[in-house]
C-alpha cells in the first residue's frame, strides 16, 4: 500500500523492458527465427545500458 504512489526507477523499467524483449523472442523463435534474433539483439542493448547504469 505505501508503494503506491512510488515511481520506478530507470533500472527497474529497462529491467521490465528487457524481460517483455525476451518474452517475445521465445514466442518468435517459433515462427520467425530472424524476427526472433532481432528481438534478442534489441535485449542485449537493454542490457548493456543496465549494466552502465551501476
Amino acid at each position: 500500500m505505501f508503494g503506491l504512489f512510488k515511481k520506478s526507477t530507470e533500472k527497474e523499467k529497462l529491467q521490465a523492458k528487457y524481460a517483455k524483449l525476451m518474452e517475445q523472442a521465445h514466442k518468435l523463435s517459433k515462427t520467425n527465427r530472424r524476427a526472433s534474433d532481432a528481438k534478442v539483439a534489441e535485449a542485449e542493448e537493454l542490457l548493456h545500458k543496465m549494466e552502465n547504469l551501476e
